[in-house]
């Protein structure tokens, strides 16, 4: 009967990086459920936070990045001998579980999430992240947008009205009405990262009888991230 398992044997390229990203699944549904604020619901991105934090405890990953319900992974240490069935749904399960046991929430239906696998290499890194920031820009612009515009409309007008709209002409709209996004906070508009820093640590050396300095690793979950460059990856992946 194993030979039925037609997948099974499917992995990913040897030597390379790959990027596992989850998104939730029916999380609009998920978020009527739970009577999340609008536009942001900072509960909400608290727990996103954790998972995130314990994905990065879990699998390893170089750098974790999240926004609204979406989070990336960053691996180069390639768990499950790189069976991409094995990755994609221990991953996905752990991801959900994960999510369920920091919410303090009665659900109405368990959440999940999806996963899908992209093989990367190094020059593309940051593309990639780029990419997935410049939405996280986008869907803030669009949050509010249609926030704003459900305080003034009803539902289905306020839909209609942003409908077509460019970015830019949301952003403006927004301005012209005493909101300007450049002064909401970071994560609202270029996501949240979970990635290693150094901390300083001072010890005393009894053999020596002087104070030693040296450096720690820890998970750092960064509320606070820069526009994606060239030097940050760099960093992160030398």
């Amino acid at each position: 009967m194993k030979d039925f398992e037609v997948y099974s044997s499917l992995k990913v390229p040897k030597n390379s990086k790959i990027i596992v990203r989850l998104d939730g699944r029916s999380f609009h549904k998920l978020a009527k459920d739970l009577n999340l604020i609008k536009p942001y619901d900072e509960n909400f991105y608290q727990v996103m936070s954790k998972v995130c934090n314990e994905l990065f405890k879990e699998f390893s990953p170089v750098f974790v990045y999240t926004f609204s319900d979406e989070i990336s992974l960053l691996l180069e240490r390639i768990p499950f001998d790189g069976r991409i069935e094995k990755i994609n749904s221990v991953i996905a399960s752990f991801t959900a579980s994960s999510f369920v046991l920091h919410y303090d929430a009665d659900f109405k239906k368990p959440p999940s999430f999806d996963s899908r696998i992209i093989p990367i290499s190094d020059e593309d890194v940051l593309k990639y992240f780029k990419w997935r920031q410049d939405e996280s820009w986008k869907n803030c612009i669009a949050s509010y947008g249609i926030s704003f515009l459900k305080s003034k409309y009803s539902n289905k007008i306020a839909n209609d009205k942003i409908n077509g709209l460019k970015s830019s002409e949301i952003h403006e709209l927004l301005y012209q009405n005493g909101i300007n996004l450049n002064d909401v906070e970071t994560y609202k508009k270029r996501g949240i990262a979970v990635y290693r820093k150094n901390k300083k640590v001072v010890g005393f050396n009894k053999k020596e009888n002087k104070e030693q300095v040296s450096y720690r690793t820890y998970a750092y979950v960064d509320w606070e991230v820069p526009k994606f460059n060239k030097e940050f990856f760099e960093n992160l992946i030398r």
